[in-house]
């Protein structure tokens, strides 16, 4: 994938291409997903290099040929990851020079610039994965990393949170919000931003040993989840009540299935908070709670995936914007959904089904729904590399138009 040069992207560049390194990250997990899910890993809660070599080295054929494709996948879209984030934190330098970048710090589409913190905070969950599954030895250190790893995220989230107070701080002093020009759910790209940096302060409190620091993990990650679910909650109403009024902004209308991945990656993070609390705090939740919890997560994705697609197809999005000639960075939107569903079903299928024993591990059952994830996974595959090859190939100068919102 050559990427275009800084002086062929600044003046088409929008924040919104963060997202595709976003996209990229997310790839990596629903590879280490087949990690995660089909590879023993006793007395621990994820899989390490470790583990990963034994089951490569004694498992059957199929066992081996998984692990060889999990790791080539995830090393894979590590590296476009990499090239992605380096590309666009470039090109955003040469870009913040324009009068457009002026012009979106002036305007609605000033959140847009939560991409940023949003992306970086998949890198660092992406760079964790990587230490997992391809660094022999890591877990004997791995209690030293999680302090590190919060600083990380803590310094994530005070980023996302500054972006936050400048555009709240320009509309409640100065007004300006055009309430016309928020038909769509663009403007929960913050909340995404927050549950992305949430779910990866929960981590340590999933895995780490220490009950300081679990217990630190389990109160950072709250604050970023909690004001994730209430700006979630208060900008979807607002976007809710301008698409009635005003119909679908046809660009922006990838935006209306991101309640999905911010679904995932909060049910993610509700987990992870679970497992610490039973492990050092005394708290006895059941498999019935996770399937409880993953069962009304899902059905709220699928929901919502229903309804985005009415638009998503009446408007022909993906005719126009992914497969036929016209352009819009918006279009990245797309993929963050299918790979939350792809995640969301490898824990409702694990975690859930199996878990509380309506399905058999490895069973008919198990493989079909299993599938399932993977064809979703596919699919975003597909997504990703078709709209680089659209938006990002050498000598390409963006997007046709600025995506609006």
């Amino acid at each position: 994938m050559a990427l275009p040069t800084r002086s062929q992207s600044r003046e088409s560049y929008s924040p919104l291409y963060f997202l595709a390194a976003l996209g990229s990250g997310g790839l990596m997990v629903t590879f280490f997903m087949w990690l995660l899910f089909w590879v023993p890993h006793k007395g621990r809660p994820v899989p390490i290099f470790e583990d990963i070599w034994a089951a490569l080295q004694g498992g059957a054929l199929p066992m081996q040929a998984m692990i060889i494709a999990a790791w080539a996948g995830i090393a894979f879209f590590a590296v476009m990851l990499i090239r992605l984030l380096w590309w666009n934190f470039s090109a955003y330098g040469a870009w913040s020079k324009t009068a457009a970048h002026a012009a979106l710090r002036a305007s609605n589409d000033e959140t847009q610039l939560l991409a940023m913190p949003l992306a970086s905070a998949m890198a660092v969950n992406g760079g964790f994965i990587l230490g997992l599954v391809f660094v022999p030895g890591l877990w004997s250190v791995v209690e030293y990393l999680f302090p590190l790893a919060l600083i990380a995220f803590v310094l994530i989230g005070i980023w996302a949170l500054r972006l936050m107070g400048s555009f709240w701080g320009r509309i409640f002093t100065q007004g300006g919000f055009d309430c016309t020009r928020n038909n769509s759910f663009s403007q929960l790209l913050p909340a995404f931003a927050l549950a992305m940096v949430g779910v990866g302060l929960a981590a340590p409190a999933a895995m780490s040993g220490a009950p300081m620091v679990a217990g630190l993990s389990f109160i950072l990650s709250s604050f970023f989840i909690t004001s994730a679910l209430l700006l979630g909650a208060l900008k979807l109403v607002l976007g809710l009540r301008a698409l009635m009024e005003q119909g679908a902004n046809v660009q922006s209308a990838p935006s209306l299935w991101i309640v999905v991945p911010i679904l995932t990656v909060i049910g993610i993070a509700l987990m992870r908070q679970e497992h610490g609390l039973h492990a050092h705090f005394g708290s006895h939740g059941t498999a019935a709670d996770t399937f409880s919890l993953l069962t009304n997560f899902l059905s709220l994705q699928v929901a919502f995936a229903l309804f985005g697609w009415v638009v998503l197809s009446r408007t022909r999005y993906f005719a126009r914007f992914v497969w036929g000639a016209e352009s819009s960075a918006g279009s990245y939107a797309l993929v963050c959904p299918a790979v939350a569903l792809s995640v969301m079903m490898q824990f409702f299928v694990n975690k859930g089904l199996v878990a509380v024993g309506l399905i058999e591990k490895f069973g008919v059952a198990y493989w079909l729904l299993s599938a399932l994830a993977v064809l979703l996974q596919l699919a975003a595959i597909i997504l990703v590399l078709r709209l680089n090859a659209k938006h990002l190939r050498a000598g390409n100068s963006g997007p046709l138009a600025q995506p609006a919102e």
